[in-house]
């Protein structure tokens, strides 16, 4: 009977045990169950909104692939569109007459014209040879700068060496206000240009804001972008064309200063054998 009635005794505690694991166990699973239960939820939850997106991603990819690729253009293209049809051929025209005026000025401002070496040393031994009227026919004849001063200077020189001299200088401020009145056209072009690059960014700008005031919606920015190419591109062409003129300018009139003071101090000394005529003895 002993032996009997410990038996259930012992199967009743191993129940009890088995109970209390189970329990310890679900107790300490529990949590890991209940946060993926909340992630499968989410993504439940979430799963509906995203379909949208999907389903809008889905209509836009048509979209993309069908629309038209941007087509490339040179930056000539691009220049001359913005500039249109009255900038352009205005810039054009300024262009061409500020090379014609460059180039003029470029072949003109030269020593070998101005000052030609061969011309003074025939006039010299002229003088040399006490052919003063050779060389004044000499001189008369010849186109350049020392030529008409030293002409200028031998036509006078019969009232004195003083008349002389005043007419050379005459003489070559003549000549030097015919070369700075030429170099003068590059300094203009220099200043107008920059003038008609402002002249075209005010008309983009108020082309722009025109379509911004008339439009009922925002305006696109391709609607806004034909007016702002135009006040860019017609400031930077108005730049690069003042920008050459005002370096030529400035080069080529020193280039003249220096001939000038060149030419100057070899007509004197030329002339300077005379420097005794019409003086009292």
């Amino acid at each position: 009977m002993r032996n009997v009635s410990a038996s259930p005794a012992k199967f009743g505690g191993r129940k009890s045990a088995l109970f209390l694991l189970l329990a310890l166990t679900a107790a300490a699973i529990w949590p890991a169950f209940g946060n993926s239960t909340s992630v499968f939820a989410d993504e439940a939850a979430a799963a509906p909104a995203a379909a949208p997106a999907a389903d809008v991603a889905a209509a836009a990819a048509p979209a993309d692939v069908t629309a038209a690729p941007v087509q490339s253009r040179s930056f000539l293209a691009y220049i001359a569109r913005a500039c249109g049809w009255f900038w352009g051929p205005a810039f054009l025209l300024v262009s061409f007459i500020l090379v014609a005026l460059i180039m003029m000025n470029m072949l003109q401002v030269r020593r070998d014209v101005l000052l030609p070496s061969q011309f003074v040393e025939e006039f010299e031994q002229k003088l040399n040879a006490k052919d003063f009227q050779g060389a004044y026919e000499f001189a008369r004849a010849d186109e350049s700068f020392v030529g008409r001063v030293l002409a200028a200077g031998m036509g006078r020189l019969s009232r004195g060496y003083p008349e002389a001299v005043e007419g050379m200088q005459e003489a070559g401020e003549d000549e030097t206000m015919a070369l700075e009145h030429r170099l003068s056209y590059v300094a203009m072009i220099g200043s107008i240009a920059p003038m008609m690059g402002l002249m075209g960014t005010v008309q983009g700008m108020i082309s722009s804001f025109d379509k911004i005031a008339l439009s009922v919606v925002a305006p696109k920015p391709s609607e806004l972008a034909d007016g702002i190419s135009t006040a860019l591109v017609t400031t930077l062409i108005g730049l690069l064309l003042a920008i050459p003129a005002m370096v030529f300018h400035g080069v080529l009139k020193n280039r003249i200063q220096r001939l000038v003071l060149e030419i100057g101090m070899v007509s004197e000394g030329l002339m300077g054998r005379f420097a005794t005529v019409g003086k009292p003895k």
